[in-house]
């Protein structure tokens, strides 16, 4: 058996990121034998994985990557066990891996296709295990999404500063040309649905079973009031709940003596055009 030096073992440490402990008993189970070593440790991290499949995992980071030219943005998770282990440098690491993959992958076949992407030489599966060998922990992509411009118009993003909220809006404009104003406007706009989480986008945009529910618990509030004036007070109710949850209808957070359709509008205006909010995700861990 060759001999396991400190060198040799500091060197698969180097190569792996594991622990000195760890790499020593690899290479003494492989006869030093480098490449054996780091396949053992890989194969720990499988099994780490396997024995782990059944934990919940609430914790992790919103990651999100945007094209040079800014025509694609996307939006992924990597989640893990615990709020420690998501701001470990390895879990960090992988997650800034898994941001550049959603630029690579086919989004059309969701997450899973994120496991199968190869970034800088090696499939993000196995920058995965590598990390899960690591941190001990079972960790697993969780959503992915990616917006595409196929014409005119900015696609707005914001990442909360705790790393667990994440949101992409797409906005449709009339004008080739996005002014550095109305582009702005759309990251106020992301981070506006970060905070305020609205429901859709406007009214046509609700689910229709969310608003007959809402409309039978606002008849259910005014049973007895004078029949005349029943339908009246349920039509105010749900106005209001429209205006609570519909984006376009909001208080805008910027300034809120505006409704976020608003300062979209004049943000358009002023370019010499007209917008139109498309889409939007919000992704949230825990």
């Amino acid at each position: 058996m060759a001999e396991i030096t400190a060198g040799l073992v500091m060197k698969l440490r180097k190569m792996s990121g594991q622990g000195m402990m760890d790499c020593k008993k690899a290479l003494q189970e492989t006869g030093g034998d480098m490449d054996e070593a780091m396949s053992l440790l890989r194969k720990k991290g499988l099994a780490t994985l396997e024995k782990r499949a059944g934990r919940e995992t609430s914790e992790g980071r919103v990651v999100c990557r945007r094209s040079d030219d800014g025509k694609v943005v996307a939006l992924a998770t990597l989640c893990c066990e615990t709020d420690f282990v998501s701001k470990n440098d390895d879990f960090v690491a992988v997650a800034d891996v898994l941001a550049e993959c959603t630029l690579l992958a086919d989004a059309d076949e969701g997450a899973g296709a994120l496991m199968e992407t190869a970034y800088d030489g090696k499939k993000f599966s196995e920058y995965l295990t590598d990390a899960v060998s690591k941190t001990g922990e079972k960790t697993e992509v969780g959503d992915f999404t990616r917006y595409k411009l196929d014409g005119s118009g900015v696609i707005g993003s914001y990442v909360h500063f705790n790393n667990k909220l994440g949101v992409m809006v797409q906005i449709e404009t009339s004008a080739d040309e996005v002014s550095c104003a109305l582009a702005q406007v759309a990251t106020d706009i992301a981070m506006h649905i970060t905070a305020i989480n609205p429901a859709g986008i406007d009214r046509d945009s609700i689910d229709p079973e969310v608003i007959e529910k809402e409309r039978a618990i606002a008849a259910d509030q005014v049973k007895n009031k004078p029949a005349n004036i029943i339908d009246k007070i349920i039509e105010g109710k749900l106005g209001k709940f429209f205006k609570d949850n519909c984006l376009v209808d909001q208080a805008f957070v910027k300034d809120d003596t505006k409704t976020v359709g608003q300062a979209l509008a004049e943000a358009a205006k002023a370019a010499g055009g007209e917008a139109k909010i498309k889409r939007f995700v919000r992704m949230e861990i825990g």
